[in-house]
């Protein structure tokens, strides 16, 4: 049985997160989530790796580096529905990917190994979603100091990736 997400009321979430929602497309999430990720990877798999540390602009992220912190924020973003999911009614910290990206290492990896992690972390974040029970859905926490359900949480996960491909496709492949 797969577990049904509507788009999230307004209410459910920060404004700062309405641009990734509002990228998901309609239908099945869990689905979408499947296929937007299967994109994104063949996206990146045809990149060579000599555009990795490729930045449009000085003091621009690299495509590896864009790539790590979408990965970064997906495990974030899944934690947070999980603990919320279940329950958990302490509120969970924010995090400043302007310190994260820098510490990461991603500039001193292949495109090939940061995109088989995105897709390690998008095949659990789908089983993650797809195994929550229905009444999970419309749960409510705290996280960065905002209340936020996890089907937005969902909708989120499903919709910064989207938005950081755009911006690849863009200005890093354009």
């Amino acid at each position: 049985m797969t577990t049904a997400y509507q788009k999230p009321a307004p209410g459910e979430f920060a404004e700062f997160f309405a641009g990734y929602i509002a990228m998901v497309p309609e239908g099945d999430l869990v689905e979408i989530l499947q296929r937007s990720g299967r994109e994104v990877v063949a996206m990146l798999r045809a990149v060579p790796e000599a555009r990795g540390n490729f930045a449009y602009a000085p003091g621009k992220w690299t495509l590896k580096e864009v790539i790590g912190h979408f990965t970064d924020a997906e495990r974030v973003f899944s934690y947070r529905a999980m603990r919320i999911a279940r329950g958990d009614t302490a509120a969970l910290p924010g995090f400043d990917e302007n310190e994260w990206v820098p510490n990461s290492g991603a500039k001193n990896r292949t495109l090939a190994d940061l995109i088989d992690e995105f897709e390690a972390v998008r095949a659990a974040t789908v089983a993650l979603f797809r195994s929550l029970p229905q009444e999970a859905v419309t749960r409510r926490g705290t996280a960065s100091d905002r209340e936020i359900s996890v089907r937005a949480i969902a909708y989120v996960t499903a919709g910064h990736p989207l938005h950081h491909a755009r911006v690849i496709r863009e200005k890093y492949l354009g």
